[in-house]
């Protein structure tokens, strides 16, 4: 009797030990089993997704060298994901060496099917030749089939985006000098407003890089990436030791010179559908040579490019819903210059060590006026001050400007000289002082230049000049003689300014650098004549 029942309990015992195995056995087998179709599938999938993107593109193409499906868990990864511009295929746009795109099993306890997509260590190549084919092209951004291209590598909704480890060239006219952002890493989450759908901004990212190798920048904030008619989102920015002369050959085509440099700067912006406001909180650039150059080859281009910046900003002037701010504005240790290579005799004329704030600048007249101050020494020499307010334009350009140049060096002023009065000097100082006022459309004010100590013939230095000029230069330094009031032994002139503005459609900021450059340049050498004629009022 107590065999049989053993003989029971062993028969039971290798049934259930049957049972587990099968139990076992079957869900391993078929992992291994969906593991194994996975990899068997990779090259039907690869073709397949090549072409389906492909298919929805326009101008563009992809080249995908390997896909995987992993059946356990749904995910797929694309590997060596090129893509490229047809018109300009060399270098290639973007180049994806691994994008894993899986299921955000979290949101699925909120009754959400959702992907996560991550993208590791992507890179974008753009040149000048690309932006300007995709600028010239008439098929818009909606046309493009990017988004339907973007449905066809995952079919679920994407909710969180992981960026790591990016590079982003641009390459203007000097492929010597690209423009690189460097690893770059940005991170999206609730891309479909799973979470706080009644917020105005519910989906958080943030972004930081390197930019131009030694600085570095940050962008923050929230975002609704599902708002109609585009995108909205709300964010700070903040960028460091960011290397200017970087922008040499962008800048060049704007006719400006930049050498050496450095900026700082925190802001923040908004952009959505009944709002848009970039409000620049401080922003500081160091130690930066800039000039703008003048030739006779881009006059032209120079006229119409100031006709299209007075006609912008005269569009954003007060503009609803847009706002344009800038805090403070500052420039410490800095060199700007003006060279003129379309005179007669070329020249450059520049402020050293300059220091200049700007505050409370804006496009809205609500905002207040801006203000401008400057102090430096022009040509290197002359301690120079300078102030400025500048109301929004809310009826016509409205100005008070005030410049006060000391004691400058002459001789450093000759290739001036030499352009506009066709004459040079072997000593002397200079100084300068105008008072400019624009408003209601009416320009008023005055300007005074003063020299004092100026010899103009040196015959040790001007022998090697033909007689008639060596003439023309004693006689221009007699005049100056002459003219010099005896007790401060210095040559003054004023002359009286008021009027109608030239040109009503020029925003304040043109008709504040005309101003400047009449009153130097056409006030400076024709002095004498005007102080012997009678023509200028004391």
């Amino acid at each position: 009797m107590r065999h049989s029942e053993e003989g029971k309990s062993r028969l039971s015992s290798l049934r259930t030990s049957k049972l587990l195995r099968w139990m076992v056995g079957i869900p391993v087998a078929l992992v291994l089993l969906l593991a194994a179709a996975s990899y068997l599938f990779d090259e039907p999938l690869r073709r397949f997704m090549e072409e389906r993107i492909n298919r929805n593109l326009k101008g563009y193409s992809v080249q995908l060298s390997a896909a995987h499906l992993q059946l356990l868990d749904l995910s797929l990864t694309l590997k060596g994901l090129t893509l490229i511009q047809q018109a300009h295929p060399i270098p290639a746009v973007a180049s994806f060496p691994v994008i894993t795109a899986t299921i955000h099993w979290r949101e699925i306890f909120f009754g959400k099917l959702v992907a996560e997509v991550r993208l590791n260590r992507p890179s974008m190549n753009i040149n000048l030749q690309q932006l300007s084919s995709e600028a010239a092209s008439t098929v818009s951004l909606k046309e493009r089939g990017w988004q339907q291209a973007l449905e066809e590598i995952y079919p679920l909704k994407i909710n969180t985006v992981t960026v790591t480890d990016a590079n982003v060239t641009y390459i203007d006219q000097d492929p010597q000098r690209p423009l690189v952002l460097s690893r770059f890493n940005l991170r999206a989450t609730n891309i479909r407003n799973i979470h706080q759908p009644d917020q105005v901004y519910p989906s958080p990212f943030k972004l930081d890089t390197a930019i131009f190798e030694s600085g570095y920048g940050t962008v923050e904030g929230n975002a609704n990436f599902l708002a109609r008619p585009h995108v909205g989102m709300k964010g700070r920015f903040t960028l460091e030791k960011v290397p200017i002369d970087y922008f040499k050959t962008v800048a060049a085509r704007s006719n400006l010179s930049i050498d050496g440099g450095v900026l700082k700067g925190t802001g923040n912006a908004e952009y959505a559908a009944t709002v848009k406001i970039a409000r620049l909180e401080n922003l500081t650039i160091q130690g930066m040579k800039l000039d703008y150059i003048h030739s006779q080859r881009t006059a032209g281009a120079e006229k119409a490019r100031a006709v299209v910046v007075g006609n912008a900003a005269k569009k954003l002037a007060n503009k609803p819903g847009l706002l344009i701010r800038a805090d403070q504005v500052t420039l410490t240790g800095c060199t700007l210059g003006l060279v003129n290579q379309a005179a007669k005799k070329p020249y450059r004329i520049f402020l050293a060590g300059t220091d200049l704030q700007l505050s409370n600048f804006s496009n809205q007249f609500e905002q207040g006026p801006a203000h401008v101050s400057l102090k430096a020494k022009f040509m290197g020499s002359g301690i120079t001050t300078a102030s400025a307010t500048f109301r929004p334009e809310n009826r016509g350009p409205d100005l008070d400007l005030s410049v006060n140049i000391g004691e400058t060096q002459l001789t450093s002023m000759n290739n001036l000289l030499r352009s506009y009065g066709d004459f040079d000097v072997s000593a002397g100082v200079f100084s300068f002082v105008t008072e400019l006022h624009v408003k209601n459309g009416a320009i008023s004010g005055y300007i005074k230049p003063f020299f004092k100590g100026m010899d103009v013939y040196d015959r040790r230095t001007d022998s090697k000049n033909g007689v008639g000029h060596q003439m023309y230069e004693m006689m221009i330094g007699g005049v100056a003689k002459i003219l010099e009031n005896r007790p401060r032994q210095q040559v003054a002139t004023r002359a009286d300014i008021s009027g109608p503005v030239g040109n009503p459609e020029a925003s304040g900021w043109q008709i504040a650098l005309e101003l400047i450059k009449n009153a130097f340049f056409k006030a400076i050498l024709p002095g004498f004549e005007k102080e012997a004629s009678g023509e200028v009022k004391r």
